[in-house]
């Protein structure tokens, strides 16, 4: 496996369209990388609770976001060890670092630090994704939630400074409930959309497709190509 480090840079550039197994240190948590001809934007996944970088939900809308010339990154946000203690996929602090880690190393590649920035996050992942956005401040740029757990973010709400996009099913009624909790906290731009008859997973006829248009609309109107390296918000 490739990693993103710096010893990744120049292997970067010669990417083409296509998956790309990498390495996110410190702990060499195996991740997909995909970067179609001309991207200027990348997404990294956070998957929820039970699912990992393989999750066929997210690897749905991770197409549909290449498709639209967006870069992916799905990654594995704990080990096979810790993914034995179920404590480990509601440890929303644990799982924002690790998200941390994977941009530090995008941000020492220079064929990805130039890249926009958005963050998508599944189930308790969406907390993981609202916390990290909340400490990097502007680095990162957008943030979209499927059926997500925004409220354990809890106090990062209001903190982020990302246009967040909350995507919930219409037939999830107590994860809407906690979505519109966390719609009134959040201080950025914000939006909640209902996919109508849509449970839990987004496994209707239709649910998860709709799920990709709303977040590629989301990325491609809030990502834009820009190097932030020496911002003064970027703290890692």
């Amino acid at each position: 496996m490739r990693s993103l480090g710096h010893h990744g840079r120049a292997a970067t550039k010669e990417m083409a369209a296509g998956d790309r197994d990498v390495c996110i240190p410190p702990l060499s948590l195996p991740g997909t990388l995909r970067i179609p001809k001309g991207a200027q934007r990348i997404i990294l996944f956070a998957h929820g609770s039970g699912s990992s970088r393989l999750s066929p939900r997210n690897a749905l809308v991770a197409a549909a976001l290449n498709k639209a010339g967006l870069a992916t990154l799905l990654f594995d946000l704990l080990t096979s060890e810790e993914e034995l203690d179920r404590r480990n996929v509601f440890d929303i602090p644990l799982l924002a670092d690790r998200l941390i880690d994977a941009i530090s190393r995008i941000d020492a590649d220079t064929a990805l630090s130039r890249l926009g920035l958005g963050l998508f996050g599944a189930s308790t992942g969406a907390a993981a994704a609202l916390v990290a956005a909340a400490r990097l401040g502007n680095r990162v740029d957008a943030v979209v939630s499927r059926g997500g757990r925004p409220d354990l973010a809890a106090s990062s709400l209001a903190l982020v400074q990302a246009p967040t996009l909350l995507i919930v099913g219409g037939d999830d009624r107590t994860v809407i409930n906690l979505n519109e909790w966390a719609l009134a906290r959040l201080q950025a731009v914000k939006e909640l959309r209902v996919v109508p008859g849509a449970t839990h997973l987004f496994s209707e006829p239709g649910a998860l497709q709709a799920v990709a248009e709303h977040a590629t609309r989301w990325f491609l109107r809030h990502l834009s190509p820009h190097d932030h390296q020496g911002s003064p918000n970027h703290r890692l």
